[in-house]
């Protein structure tokens, strides 16, 4: 049987939890339509604070209650990747790369006697990503983390053509791990303070 302080320092956790992934789900939600350092490093450090509060408390969270925090938790990695990783290709091109109005990116291709032209490659990866790390997230809180290795293993099946161009295997790289990485993040952390 838990004790008083053992009951109140749970729900003290459970408070702080959801206090702070919903603060991180507001900023990830304002850096939807556009990334930006200010909210993302905010949103990150949020999680980080999180996975570092539950690492060290050796208390669970109540079932019932977990599962209202891991509603909010998927929802936070489903969303929350999508500027993060946006944020993180930015960076890694410095912001050259432009992106199509169907979630891919902008690249010229030479034509023989003809002018360059600009086609867009990757599309669907907004779709894509929005999929791939739901299903991260609720494989790792159902306890099957190894769904990573298949989503990497079939996004690089049915990517294998469109990876010709150095921007387009740039783009596929780090967009992946940046979205795997926050989704694994969040799911990890709410893995932990669930069970």
């Amino acid at each position: 049987m838990e004790s008083r302080a053992d009951v109140l320092i749970a729900t003290i956790v459970v408070i702080f939890l959801f206090a702070a992934l919903s603060a991180a789900l507001a900023l990830v939600a304002v850096a939807l339509h556009r990334p930006t350092t200010v909210p993302l490093t905010v949103a990150g450090g949020l999680v980080v604070l999180c996975f570092l509060v539950v690492s060290v408390l050796p208390y669970n969270v109540p079932l019932l209650l977990g599962a209202a925090l891991a509603f909010l938790g998927v929802a936070l990695s489903v969303l929350g990747g999508n500027p993060f990783s946006r944020w993180a290709l930015a960076a890694a091109d410095g912001g050259r790369t432009k992106e199509g109005t169907r979630g891919g990116i902008l690249v010229e291709l030479m034509a023989e006697r003809a002018q360059p032209r600009e086609e867009e490659i990757l599309r669907g990866g907004t779709a894509i990503g929005y999929l791939e790390r739901a299903a991260v997230a609720l494989g790792i809180l159902a306890g099957f983390p190894a769904v990573i290795a298949i989503i990497v293993a079939l996004k690089g099946i049915g990517r294998f053509t469109e990876l010709a161009t150095p921007a387009a295997r740039e783009r596929f790289i780090v967009g992946t791990l940046a979205s795997l990485l926050w989704a694994s993040t969040v799911a990890g952390m709410l893995w932990l303070a669930i069970w």
